[in-house]
């Protein structure tokens, strides 16, 4: 068996066992009804399993590794790792976390997202302000609503005390 379809099979058996092992602990949530809590870890684990199962199967079929079109390119032309943006999406996620409780989750997710969007725009492109807030706005207030009416749980307020 070649290096290649080996280390497939480990990421597919990776995956379904991470798959297997989140299942496990999601069974064991309490439940209150068919929607509840426990409903996005479900999601999410038979997710993962099916990831899994389906990487195992691909592995299986695999021959070699798929043709890479820029293989004859120079590797040194490729663009180096952007450290910078990798940091300051690690510092953002603190921040939100540490002012997550006492900001609220809608001020704060509306502030990360808002900064978030821009860390990851490329710099030769203009930052689209305007796009960046609706958006970070939308997304904050339907995620609030979906926890807090979908599945009756309670997400940080903060100063808002809606």
């Amino acid at each position: 068996m070649d290096t290649y379809k080996r280390k497939e099979l480990l990421v597919g058996a990776l995956m379904l066992g991470a798959g297997l092992f989140y299942l496990f602990l999601t069974i064991n949530l309490p439940r209150k009804g068919f929607i509840d809590a426990s409903t996005v870890p479900y999601v999410l684990s038979v997710g993962l399993c099916l990831l899994g199962a389906l990487q195992l199967l691909t592995a299986t079929k695999a021959t070699q590794p798929p043709a890479d079109p820029d293989a004859d390119a120079d590797p040194s032309a490729a663009p180096p790792p952007d450290y910078p943006t990798v940091f300051k999406t690690l510092g953002l996620i603190a921040v939100y976390v540490a002012l997550l409780q006492k900001v609220g989750f809608p001020i704060m997710t509306v502030l990360y997202l808002y900064a978030q969007f821009i860390v990851i725009t490329p710099r030769e492109q203009k930052v689209n302000h305007i796009t960046y807030i609706v958006i970070a706005v939308v997304t904050s207030a339907l995620i609030f609503f979906t926890f807090r009416q979908g599945f009756d749980l309670m997400l940080p307020t903060g100063f808002l005390k809606i």
